[in-house]
């Protein structure tokens, strides 16, 4: 099953984004920490490859920080690129990013030419906390929902620098199955375009190879790798009560709460994604990569 969203708002986001990308000088593009590259909207790139850009790999406190120090490292091997972590809880964070733009482009200094910084990125990824961060109020709507910005605006930050906020856009064609499953259990991807018990049985199936440890801490469930995925499923159900009447398994309900608790960090600092896995999957389905389209 391949997961596939893009909303009508959407592309008229794109068409925004193809106007303002033109005026700005630096690109701020939020990426998940914990999927990096499925974050990496190769729509994004395209349009934004001669620009400046600043990737903030956020929610990093959520993700594991070995893995978010290789992809640093990749990122940084973009032209004209920087590549920093990102963190919601961090009050400094704003300070540090407003340092960057001016460090990068010091000719835009005055009122006559200011400093035009374009905030973008994936759904949910944490674009409107950013701008309430970066502006030191709140101006923007912020949510654990994806899609919930639909339309740009512009800020003044100050007299020399101003701000623009654009909604999250996804993948126009998602042709890996993976990139599409970790977006969706990174909360990027609108609910009616997945089935949670399918993201569960993935979701245990990367566990089952990946992060083993912290799985049995969470769920004191062993030997998960000789057991099937369903009935870790319908195990996991059993400790947490997921119960429907006559003591059936509420798969819906189990596989929502597994996925929640990857979502809030409960099973620990988790990442899907290594640079190393993304180079099987692009030799795998011939794919360019996105981040130097």
């Amino acid at each position: 099953m391949k997961i596939q969203w893009f909303p009508g708002h959407m592309h008229k986001t794109k068409l925004a984004l193809a106007k303002l990308v033109k005026d700005v000088d630096i690109v701020i593009e939020l990426l998940d920490a914990r999927a990096p590259l499925s974050s990496c909207n190769p729509l994004i790139q395209n349009l934004i490859k001669y620009k400046k850009k600043i990737k903030i790999l956020n929610k990093e406190d959520l993700a594991d920080d070995k893995i978010t120090n290789e992809w640093i490292k990749y990122f940084e091997t973009i032209d004209k690129t920087i590549a920093i972590k990102g963190n919601m809880h961090n009050v400094k964070q704003a300070k540090k990013i407003i340092g960057l733009c001016k460090k990068i482009s010091p000719a835009r200094n005055s009122y006559e030419k200011p400093l035009r910084v374009l905030v973008t990125g994936i759904p949910n990824v944490g674009k409107s906390t950013l701008i309430n961060q970066l502006i030191g109020k709140k101006i923007a709507k912020t949510g654990d929902i994806p899609a919930l910005t639909k339309n740009s605006q512009c800020i003044v930050l100050d007299s020399d620098f101003i701000v623009y906020d654009t909604p999250g856009i996804t993948w126009e064609n998602i042709d890996v199955k993976q990139i599409g499953f970790n977006l969706a259990i990174c909360n990027s991807i609108g609910k009616n375009a997945i089935d949670e018990e399918i993201l569960a049985l993935y979701l245990i199936d990367f566990f089952k190879n990946n992060y083993c440890e912290q799985f049995y801490l969470r769920f004191k469930l062993n030997n998960i790798t000789e057991i099937d995925s369903l009935e870790v499923l319908l195990n996991i159900g059993k400790k947490r009560g997921c119960l429907l009447n006559g003591g059936l398994i509420d798969i819906q309900k189990v596989s929502e709460l597994l996925i929640q608790d990857f979502r809030n960090g409960s099973i620990g600092r988790i990442t899907l994604e290594t640079p190393q896995i993304w180079e099987q999957w692009r030799n795998e389905f011939l794919l360019e990569d996105p981040i130097f389209a």
